[in-house]
């Protein structure tokens, strides 16, 4: 897109600009109050630099190549995680926040003061992960999943170069080199974990089994093999030969290093490494280790995602939220049952499992009918945003949904979107759909044709894909520092700040669906499409209350399972033994909410930033339709909002709210 398809939108740059001009002169002439602009935008750029130098897989991720010159050959290159390097990390990253706090908040833009706070809590998030949490010593997840991500970052990135090729001469010998690097690289991780147990800080024994064990595995299989074969289907003829001799010769080396790490790990933490379960490893590495701690989750409440609660207030505040959405799918269920005279069964959750079972008989046969049945959707998404006006929607905008490629296949179960970086002028973010290999209860459960409308929304339009290629759009608006994903894209390493934008809008996208709209009094879904949005919602729900559960002790792993089972999929009975385990739909819910609290134990923080986001964007609009009346404007926003970049909306609200006060019509 181009920005001229936007008439009319504003940027909270120029929304504190007609703000500033709207003040009698004589308050705070315009220079002064931002005569430290100039100042924090070098600052910045210094800043920024340095952190995609220290991070070069979110470089690769964001574009960073071609951030500054300095950075041109960061995609051949890894993070050092060496005690040596993080403490000069630290005592670098000691500096810059000495400089930021060095910068009054007085002399500087609205937006700049948010971005001098951004900056402030990026640096603190990872000198306390260094130096409090020493998470180096245990983050066996980013050590493993790192190197893949990167190279498959680097491949989906590259030049189209032929009919049927991509990737230019530079562009594979930046893979070669980082594939290279993986030796020294995992040799770093084998000395961090060892120092993790002489201080009793060690993964949890999940983490140790998947990613130790299983990952490993995997990764050795990619270099090894997967990613030649990659390579092979693209590189041109140019240098081909070559190429592909020396990426193979690379990829075995980082195979060996990945067997080597998996040996590590099977010799220091596993009694058999060949049995499953717990009981696999050695006694003293049994016990769950997974918990981030309530000081700990209340700190990174504070500090990552800018909110002022507590663990414990959002642990008790949010069964009641779980109720209501339950009840209300419950409600909309016998409705549903009522008007196809569908038999509903008894009271309770019976009608919602009733009435799901019938919708899963409407669905493709096909992946083919699958892929066209998503394409149909986000042409209804579209042309509704179109008719009732809810976003400015460019004539040549479509969303595209894509088949997910081979290569990122085992990362993306069902669908997912990866944006464009950021930093480079060219790439486009794709909304992708992972191909079922034509199952049939796949098919039926999860991509049925009333399902298709939510995840289209979240993921495509008006979720994931209108956002990133809003902000995409106008990026050299968006101060770049507010990219960043410190520690890491998306590990245990992970800050989460992007999160609270991101998941947040993508949840807020399918609620607002919901709404009722001028030429549409039920909004855009069915009551059948209707369903499964609340069921998505219910998930979002239920996930801050397990989240802080199971990391403040106030929730076990298996008690997390049970609940998760019993609330999302409407199964009673527990997940670790009993008659209900004899049913095959329970035993599948079992299966899948293990699955997702294994992901919960993980990224602490992560599962609550879906709601807490999008509550985030309810509250601010009521206040702006309480404050501005009949002067507010939906349309207008919702791309004050987007176009903030991916930091927690705590940051620039009460800013926003000003500008918007100060311009309306």
């Amino acid at each position: 897109m181009q920005a001229a398809l936007l008439p009319g939108a504003l940027t909270l740059i120029a929304l504190g600009a007609a703000s500033a001009l709207a003040r009698p002169p004589a308050a705070q002439p315009l220079p002064a109050r931002h005569a430290g602009d100039g100042a924090f935008a070098a600052l910045e750029h210094e800043y920024v630099t340095y952190m995609l130098r220290e991070f070069p897989v979110v470089a690769t991720y964001l574009g960073g190549a071609t951030f500054d010159p300095q950075l041109a050959d960061i995609d051949g290159m890894l993070r050092d995680y060496s005690p040596e390097a993080l403490q000069k990390e630290n005592a670098r990253l000691g500096e810059f926040r000495a400089r930021f706090a060095a910068l009054a908040p007085a002399t500087l833009s609205a937006r700049r003061r948010v971005d001098r706070s951004v900056a402030l809590a990026q640096i603190a998030f990872l000198v306390h992960q260094h130096e409090v949490r020493r998470h180096q010593l245990r983050s066996l997840d980013s050590y493993t999943d790192e190197p893949v991500r990167g190279v498959d970052w680097q491949i989906q990135g590259m030049s189209t170069t032929g009919p049927a090729t991509r990737g230019t001469d530079r562009e594979w010998r930046a893979a070669i080199a980082r594939a290279r690097a993986v030796p020294a690289y995992l040799a770093t991780a084998r000395r961090q974990l060892a120092a993790g147990v002489a201080a009793h800080r060690t993964p949890d024994w999940r983490m140790l089994s998947a990613f130790g064990l299983e990952s490993t595995a995997a990764d050795a299989e990619y270099f090894g093999s997967t990613l030649g074969q990659i390579a092979a289907a693209n590189i041109g003829p140019v240098h081909r030969d070559a190429l592909l001799h020396e990426l193979q010769a690379a990829g075995n080396q980082a195979a060996e290093a990945y067997r080597r790490l998996r040996d590590f790990v099977a010799d220091t933490f596993f009694e058999n490494p060949r049995a499953s379960g717990v009981a696999a490893l050695k006694s003293e590495y049994r016990a769950d280790r997974f918990a981030l701690g309530e000081s700990e989750y209340d700190w990174a409440l504070r500090n990552n995602l800018h909110l002022t609660g507590t663990a414990a207030k959002l642990f008790e505040a949010s069964w009641p939220v779980v109720e209501e959405t339950r009840n209300e799918m419950i409600t909309l269920a016998q409705q549903i049952a009522a008007a196809h005279k569908w038999p509903a069964g008894g009271a309770g959750p019976e009608p919602v499992r009733a009435v799901f079972a019938q919708l899963t008989q409407n669905a493709p046969r096909t992946d083919a009918e699958m892929m066209e049945g998503y394409r149909r959707t986000g042409e209804r998404l579209v042309e509704y945003a179109r008719r009732t006006g809810l976003f400015d929607v460019p004539a040549d905008y479509r969303l595209e949904v894509t088949v997910t490629p081979p290569p990122l296949r085992a990362s993306i179960e069902g669908g997912a979107y990866y944006p464009a970086p950021p930093f480079k002028k060219s790439g486009v973010g794709r909304f992708y759909m992972s191909p079922t290999g034509d199952d049939a209860t796949e098919l039926r459960e999860e991509h049925n044709y009333a399902a298709m409308p939510d995840l289209a929304a979240h993921e495509g339009f008006p979720g994931h894909d209108w956002h990133y290629k809003l902000m995409t759009q106008y990026r050299a608006q968006i101060s770049p520092l507010r990219w960043l994903t410190p520690g890491a894209v998306e590990d245990s390493s992970s800050m989460w700040e992007d999160s609270m934008a991101a998941e947040g809008w993508a949840l807020y996208s399918e609620a607002l669906l919901a709404e009722q709209q001028p030429g549409a009094p039920e909004g855009f879904y069915t009551p059948e499409e209707r369903l499964y949005q609340l069921r998505g919602k219910l998930y979002r729900d239920l996930r801050v209350r397990v989240d802080t559960g199971i990391h403040t002790g106030r929730m076990t792993f298996e008690e997390a399972v049970t609940l998760f089972s019993e609330v999302v999929d409407f199964l009673p009975g527990p997940c670790e033994s009993g008659a209900a385990l004899k049913l095959d739909a329970k035993q599948a819910s079992c299966k899948a909410a293990r699955g997702a609290i294994t992901r919960y134990a993980r990224w602490p923080t992560q599962a609550i930033t879906y709601r807490l986001g999008r509550e985030q964007i309810f509250a601010l609009r009521e206040r702006a339709q309480r404050e501005l009346g009949a002067a507010f404007s939906l349309q207008r926003f919702h791309l004050a909002f987007m176009r903030q970049g991916t930091i927690p909306a705590g940051y620039f609200g009460e800013e926003l709210l000003r500008a918007l006060r100060a311009t309306a019509p």
